[in-house]
């Protein structure tokens, strides 16, 4: 049943979104150079690596365009570590600092769900480089999909520490159902409006 909402859903927005999509899709592409959509590899369900799309939010030269995540840090305390905003000191395009607050360098994340490498709420994916890094606790994230929303994003998003992020994941891991997930994805809207731990 979740597979199948997934595919209603992400089919449905995808093709609601077409004339959004395609107008972000042409100003990042007049903005400044480099791709429009961007490709990282991320860990989902049970370990698995896949290639994360994202609209480029970052000012970019043809052999290194960021997509606005942080670079890997050595975490030793993921109590109080809270992503950096700036990528290897790159800064935003005026269009993706706009995108990065609503979210809307996101909705690539739909093509990720119907490969079926992504959900429509789950935890966030992360790159190998941190998940290498996690406390044998933190792998039972991997057991579900990865999600385009989740808890963390309706209840602080990148205002919370990683430590947190990680709680609201494994809640989610161990209590996820179809009725949460509809609960879930009701709050997102109002979670990605107010901007709260938007960066």
């Amino acid at each position: 049943m979740k597979r199948a909402f997934d595919i209603v859903v992400a089919g449905a927005t995808l093709i609601a979104l077409s004339p959004l999509i395609a107008a972000v899709a042409i100003a990042v592409k007049l903005e400044s150079p480099g791709p429009v959509v961007f490709r990282q590899q991320r860990v989902g369900r049970d370990g698995a690596t896949f290639s994360m799309l994202k609209f480029r939010t970052m000012r970019s030269d043809p052999q290194d365009a960021g997509d606005g995540s942080s670079p890997v840090p050595q975490v030793s305390d993921f109590s109080s570590y809270v992503f950096d905003p700036l990528y290897g000191g790159k800064q935003y395009t005026r269009i993706g600092g706009f995108m990065r607050s609503t979210s809307i360098d996101e909705l690539p994340n739909l093509i990720n769900v119907l490969r079926g490498e992504m959900s429509i709420v789950g935890p966030r994916p992360d790159v190998p480089e941190l998940v290498a890094q996690y406390p044998a606790e933190y792998q039972r994230r991997h057991s579900v999909r990865p999600g385009i929303t989740g808890l963390a994003q309706v209840n602080g998003r990148s205002s919370l520490t990683y430590e947190e992020m990680m709680l609201y994941d494994l809640k989610y891991v161990d209590h996820h159902s179809l009725l949460r997930d509809l609960v879930i994805l009701a709050k997102t809207p109002p979670a990605v409006l107010s901007q709260r731990g938007a960066r």
